[in-house]
């Protein structure tokens, strides 16, 4: 993986982490609910959950690129169609889009609670599972080596954490949140757009080694 692929990666995954969700008002809740270090930990959890899926993502598609006949390009291909049917359905999802940092759940003040919570909200999501597939499916290598493969899921992690720590900083002063809620649609429109792209690219380079 070079420079200009590794780019790629840290673009997406800094806007896939910024659009809104349900793992954002998490964080928001408990950094509201339990102040800022409950929030900061709520961060870490989230970023752990994901670096998990991230390492099976990478090991399970090593394992089977060397064990599997041409699985390399076919992963690529049927990753490819993924990310289009999941960029377009943001793309979509914009006209329609209600966004609301809102959830009804209880929450204990303490940081182990924030954790927990953090963690388990991308744990128990297996779209996380399925996302981290498709995308991993275009900058995975057959060859690829262990140093390649830290920097891979250490990435997806770090920038996670990193992104949703600092939400639990800034989330105190309600500017953070008023202005995700009001760039959310456009948050999603560039992640979408930036999806379809990528995909497109891999596509267009996979499909020549498969005919």
């Amino acid at each position: 993986m070079n420079i200009t692929q590794w780019s790629q990666l840290v673009l997406i995954c800094i806007m896939g982490a910024m659009s809104p969700g349900p793992s954002l008002a998490v964080i928001l809740r408990n950094t509201l609910s339990g102040g800022r270090t409950q929030g900061v930990m709520s961060g870490i959890g989230h970023g752990l959950g994901i670096t998990f899926y991230a390492v099976v993502a990478v090991s399970g598609l090593v394992a089977l690129f060397n064990t599997i006949p041409n699985f390399f390009s076919v992963a690529q291909i049927a990753g490819s169609f993924f990310l289009i049917w999941l960029g377009g359905k943001m793309i979509i999802s914009v006209f329609k889009k209600d966004y609301a940092a809102k959830e009804n759940m209880s929450s204990k003040n303490s940081a182990h609670q924030g954790f927990l919570e953090g963690f388990l909200i991308a744990f128990l999501n297996p779209k996380i599972a399925a996302w981290l597939l498709a995308l991993f499916s275009q900058f995975v290598q057959p060859d690829a080596v262990l140093a390649e493969q830290f920097v891979l899921v250490s990435t997806v992690g770090v920038i996670d954490a990193s992104w949703y720590c600092l939400v639990a900083f800034l989330a105190s002063s309600g500017r953070l949140v008023k202005g995700l809620q009001q760039n959310a649609s456009r948050i999603d429109l560039g992640m979408g757009i930036l999806l379809i792209i990528l995909a497109a690219g891999m596509l267009w380079r996979a499909i020549p080694h498969i005919i």
